[in-house]
This record gives structure tokens, sequence and C-alpha cells, in this order.
């Protein structure tokens, strides 16, 4: 895996890890979850996986994630889209003739399901794992009271719930949720999109995985006892076996 930088389209760096290879025929662009960063343990454990299968991959950290240059004033979903843009178009100059997919966690899957829906991209083939696709009532029900009132105060407030790096959230990106319902953005097979979520994921509930699958034509895959780390013994190759399947289709 080697580091590399993107300029991006929204005057800052993108930071990225390439482990694509040279007679690669899918490249599978990787977006992490919230609070996560483009060198997750579970990130590197799918992007190594994959490439056993000829499959190469490119991970990159969301504005104020990782190694991003950025702090949360940067931190919007527009954004977001536009450096998955930027990444898109990078991976297909570098891989000109390999089919495009993506693999997206939690926080990244429901940016990625916003990309499909309201971007131009080469991509046909998404894998989910642990998709948070209601993504604005997640928000709305695990801020506290006093998040709130220094939301409405200061205009942000600074979480660190285990991430790699403390975040600053500001109003604009809350109103940025709202605006952005993939149950109104999406629409039936408008990809090739396979899920694999926990029904003990403590997160993103399963009920609304369900509801995606059921509405828009989604393969959903239910683990039984699995978390939304999917920390149980065994989890992580679970995803790994699934996600390989989907893309060799074997």
């Amino acid at each position: 895996m080697k580091k590399e930088i993107l300029h991006g389209n929204n005057g800052y760096d993108i930071s990225c890890l390439n482990n694509l290879g040279i007679n690669n025929k899918m490249a599978v662009i990787v977006s992490h979850g919230f609070g996560s960063s483009k060198e997750s343990p579970s990130t590197q454990a799918v992007m190594t996986a994959l490439l056993k299968y000829g499959i190469g991959t490119y991970s990159f950290d969301f504005p104020a994630h990782g190694e991003s240059p950025v702090d949360g004033e940067k931190f919007r979903i527009e954004n977001c889209l536009n450096d998955l843009a930027t990444v898109e178009g990078h991976v297909r100059k570098l891989m000109p003739e390999a089919e495009i997919g993506y693999f997206s966690s939690s926080f990244g899957a429901y940016i990625n399901l916003i990309y499909l829906a309201t971007f131009p991209h080469w991509g046909k083939k998404s894998f989910l794992r642990c998709a948070a696709v209601d993504m604005p009532g997640l928000f709305r029900e695990a801020a506290a009271p006093e998040q709130q009132r220094q939301l409405e105060e200061q205009g942000y407030v600074i979480i660190n719930q285990g991430y790699v790096r403390s975040l600053k959230i500001t109003r604009q990106f809350c109103d940025d949720l709202e605006a952005h319902n993939v149950f109104k953005l999406c629409w039936p097979n408008m990809a090739e999109i396979a899920m694999i979520h926990g029904d003990a994921d403590e997160i993103a509930a399963v009920e609304d995985a369900r509801q995606f699958a059921k509405l828009f034509g989604a393969k959903l895959t239910e683990v039984k006892g699995a978390d939304h780390r999917f920390s149980m013994p065994g989890g992580m190759n679970q995803v790994i076996n699934a996600a390989v399947q989907f893309f060799t289709g074997k």
C-alpha cells in the first residue's frame, strides 16, 4: 500500500492509500465510516484480502478524518461527494481499463449512496457494510442535550467517541444531513448493491437496512449477533468473504 496526496476541488488535499495492482481488472474505491480513516484495521483487512483475488483498492480520508489537513469546517456532505468524485477520476486515469466498484462502511455507505444517486460515476457495483442509511435520524437521536445547546449557541461541537481524531461537527453539517435523505434520493436498481449488516448493530439499526433493501432492490445479508464493527469472532472474515463473492461472482 502506498500513500498518495490528491489535489481536490474543494481547496484542500485528499490523503489517500493506493493498493492497486498493474493487472487488476477491477478497482474498488473504499470509503470509511464516521470518525474512522482510510487506514482503519477493517479497511486494511478488506484491501489486503481483495488484492489476493486480483481486485485493487484505493481508500481516502474524508475531510477532518485520518490525515486530512482540514478541520470540521470543511466536513460537509458536498465536500465528501466531491472528494469521492476526485478519487474516482484519479483511479480511472490510473486504471482506464479496470471496472470500478465501491466498498463503503457506515457513514461512507451513506455518502456512496448519495453519490450514486446524484453524481456522474463509472462504478456499477457497490458493497455496503453496516450502512447508515438513516444518517440524519441517527444524528438526531445520538445528540445529547448539551451537544444540541453547543450547536445552537456556538455553531459547532467537538466529539470524540473513540474516533481516530476529535471531530468538529458544525451546524451546517447537521443541516446537510437533513437535506440528504437517501430514501428520497435513491431509486430501485440504480446500481447493483449488496449489503451486509449485523442484527445486533447498536448504531445503524438493521431495520433501516431491511427497509432500504426492500425499497431499492439491494441484496441484504444479515449476520446474527454482529454489532456495528463486526467485532464478533470471525465477523470481519464474513464481511470479506461476502465482498469477495460479490465482486468476483464466485
